[in-house]
């Protein structure tokens, strides 16, 4: 499968109603560590450390700002409390996060599990 299908299975995946109402389930456990795209002419990614957090159990985190916890429901995942609160990324695969926008499409922020 290319990139560009299994990146149209995931929006079609999150305007399907089944997406609102996914199973209930966890992220990979450990640090995820943010950054945002950079250019051919730099770095291949900006490092953004204020936004990077650690997944200590299957429903909460740490981050530089304080804990909270978390709900994953298929492949969204919601900052329920804690200085995250409100914030929401797209699970694109295991380990690896979108930012996800007001209109349910992926940002440009990205978070990886670092092993």
């Amino acid at each position: 499968m290319t990139r560009s299908l299994s990146f149209a299975a995931l929006l079609g995946a999150i305007s399907s109603t089944a997406f609102a109402q996914g199973p209930i389930d966890t992220v990979l456990r450990g640090p995820y560590v943010c950054e945002l795209p950079g250019d051919a002419a730099g770095r291949a990614g900006i490092p953004q450390p204020d936004r990077s957090f650690t997944i200590e159990s299957s429903s909460r985190y740490t981050a530089p700002q304080g804990a909270g916890t978390y709900l994953r429901r298929g492949v969204r995942l919601d900052m329920t409390s804690g200085p995250r609160k409100g914030e929401a990324y797209l699970v694109v695969r295991p380990g690896f996060l979108r930012e996800r926008q007001a209109d349910g499409t992926p940002g440009r922020l990205r978070c990886v599990l670092q092993s």
